[in-house]
């Protein structure tokens, strides 16, 4: 049974999410203030957390950053603010995806569903570990490695990188890079794919800014640049 944490300073918002997770098999835990709901997302490690941006004794944006620091579990924010700016500050921070308020309960669920799908194990005979440059990615382990050293990637960050180095040299627009994440079906603001493409880089490029793995496509998107051998 999957273990979801829920946090949202409002009950009857939390309760309504509450029974939709629990009907669709999930475990519920639940944080109505920011104190409480990071002490629960890394004491009880939830293999999901539906995070609320506005909670009383630490911002959700706070909770986020500070998760962030210890652990890579899925985050989807839940927003009120309607500006594609302040939206996006959570993806710059980790979360994986978010919703603005009111939202479907019932897509919610269907939206947590895709994160958790993202970030599973693949099975041991779809194995393939790609090397570029310092990098290490091994499928199976969803794990990356950079200069022998595990680097935390979010299951979005994984899954653009994942899609990106399977199709070297071919260009995606951010469209097809949503679609590909599962992201696409719902409402994916393209920017989000920048954001993400944005802290993907500090995370394996030697200079962010000048990178040599993913490239910028200027009015297209993106594409991964490999040399012959790089696969094993």
């Amino acid at each position: 049974m999957m273990k979801v944490l829920i946090v949202d300073d409002e009950k009857r918002i939390l309760d309504g999410v509450r029974k939709y997770f629990e009907q669709a098999g999930f475990e519920v835990q639940a944080a109505y203030d920011g104190p409480s709901a990071l002490k629960l997302a890394l004491s009880d490690s939830p293999d999901l957390i539906v995070l609320d941006w506005m909670l009383p004794g630490m911002s959700g944006i706070d909770v986020c950053r500070e998760i962030r620091r210890e652990s890579t579990v899925p985050i989807i924010m839940l927003t009120a603010r309607v500006e594609e700016s302040d939206k996006l500050i959570g993806l710059e921070l980790g979360a994986d995806d978010y919703m603005t308020k009111p939202f479907s309960p019932r897509e919610l669920v269907a939206r947590a569903r895709a994160v958790l799908r993202r970030s599973q194990m693949e099975p041991v005979q779809a194995r393939r570990v790609f090397t570029f440059g310092n990098v290490v990615l091994d499928s199976v382990a969803r794990e990356c490695k950079v200069d022998g050293e595990v680097v935390s990637l979010t299951p979005t960050e994984y899954d653009f990188l994942y899609y990106l180095v399977r199709h070297p040299n071919q260009v995606f627009s951010r469209s097809k890079l949503l679609e590909a994440s599962d992201l696409g079906s719902f409402e994916g603001v393209e920017r989000t794919v920048d954001v993400h493409i944005h802290n993907l880089r500090k995370k394996i490029e030697i200079d962010a800014t000048n990178p040599q793995y993913i490239i910028t496509v200027f009015g297209v998107g993106y594409r991964f640049v490999n040399s012959p051998g790089n696969e094993g």
